[in-house]
């Protein structure tokens, strides 16, 4: 691999590891700009005109694009409000959107006010996120030198993957999770190996051993709780995990639900150990895309040098502060979705049609039985202003997920739910 670098008119190609001195050159080669200038339009003047401006006639712009990005499938995210308001013919607040897991409840009222006094907007913001880090690092225990912010946790994955990996390389995937691995490893070039989960969701811990063991992957993407079902991983599953050769990126998105503790402090512990949380969930920040990770010294330094310089805004970081500041809030509004999720599950369990799953999370995820069609349950549910979100890969094939609203929300989507009985 090499730089070419241009001075002025001249410029020389100087490979990485070559000596410059070997080959008669100087670091900075040093010329005359006058006598070079005229001698590089005089090269120039002896090309036609017509051959400068002629391309092949088969060139297109996507030849450019790099071969495995044109037969990506892109991401399928959830329609924002504003779509769904258009298609359903409804105002925003007459739909109940219980279809991507976020908190109805939003942040606390320090965000709206935080938002309202940003005094430099025009200035950009901290490259190392320092104020968010050191609030991250006291509500975490974890030093701040071990915390790395992101413009949600989806770009802490990306930037993972580009530092981890090379084309070609593998990463271990077990599905039914959340489906940005599979996705950001084939942005990146590499090759998913899917170990399914057992059929109540849990880890298969042996198949993963021996597919380390003969694939050799560079890292395994686990989420506790699992997105869509919200079962949990063991900690002496995770350890039996950790003891592999391969980098272990934990997902805790919604830990907060769970009522088990972090691990981000086993990063001081654990050299293949990283751990990813968010604000989209607990303080609901969906909206402003704040995410942070729990990275060992000797990764997080090349993280460091990885990732956009700019790459959590000045809105986000003064949002995910002043959520932080209030966590009383915080806490009554997690304890308010996990007394309404046992309340929806209950309430699930109702219905012939539902078999609903327990979940440590902020959502439930409902086989849908007795001969009815899940994709058409979700579409009728639509009509009615409530969304749930639908599944229909082969792990999950007639399955929905439903989030936990409020219980007035609740009470609509079994209203609806009996209608339709």
């Amino acid at each position: 691999m090499g730089v070419i670098d241009f001075y002025g008119s001249s410029f020389c190609l100087i490979k990485s590891n070559t000596n410059l001195q070997q080959v008669g050159l100087s670091p900075r080669p040093s010329c005359s700009f006058g006598r070079n200038q005229k001698k590089l339009v005089a090269m120039a003047s002896t090309i036609p005109v017509e051959q400068v401006n002629k391309f092949p006639q088969q060139l297109t712009g996507d030849s450019f694009i790099r071969e495995h990005l044109r037969k990506l499938s892109p991401y399928q995210p959830i329609l924002p409000f504003e779509v769904l308001s258009s298609r359903l013919g409804r105002k925003p607040e007459d739909i109940v959107k219980l279809d991507a897991n976020e908190n109805p409840y939003g942040p606390p009222p320090e965000v709206l006010e935080a938002l309202g006094s940003i005094t430099f907007p025009y200035v950009y913001p901290d490259p190392e996120s320092r104020r968010l880090r050191a609030a991250l690092a006291e509500d975490s225990g974890l030093e701040s030198k071990y915390i790395l912010a992101g413009c949600g946790a989806d770009e802490l994955i990306d930037l993972i993957m580009r530092c981890v990996l090379d084309p070609g390389d593998k990463i271990v995937d077990c599905p039914p999770t959340f489906t940005m691995y599979e996705f950001d490893a084939a942005v990146n070039g590499a090759l998913v190996i899917k170990v399914p989960r057992r059929e109540d969701f849990s880890l298969n811990v042996e198949h993963i051993t021996e597919v380390v063991k003969q694939e050799k992957p560079k890292c395994i993407f686990l989420t506790s709780p699992n997105n869509p079902d919200g079962s949990i991983i063991d900690d002496k599953v995770l350890l039996k995990i950790l003891e592999l050769p391969i980098l272990v990126v934990l997902d805790e998105a919604y830990i907060e639900f769970s009522g088990i503790e972090s691990k981000m402090s086993w990063v001081k512990k654990y050299e293949n150990l990283i751990v990813l949380r968010t604000f989209s969930k607990r303080a609901g920040l969906a909206g402003l895309r704040v995410g942070y990770g729990a990275f060992p010294l000797s990764i997080i330094e090349y993280l460091w040098r990885a990732k956009q310089p700019y790459n959590v805004s000045v809105a986000a970081e003064v949002s995910a502060c002043a959520a932080l500041q209030n966590p009383t809030y915080l806490e009554d509004v997690k304890n308010a979705l996990v007394k309404e999720r046992g309340r929806l599950f209950e309430l699930l369990k109702g219905f012939s049609f539902l078999r609903p799953f327990p979940s440590h999370s902020n959502f439930i995820l409902c086989e849908v039985t007795s001969g009815k069609d899940a994709k058409k349950l979700k579409e009728d549910l639509a009509q009615m202003g409530v969304m749930i979100r639908h599944y229909d890969k082969k792990e999950l094939n007639g399955y929905v997920r439903v989030s936990v609203g409020k219980p007035e929300q609740t009470d609509i989507l079994i209203k609806c739910l009996q209608k339709l009985s």
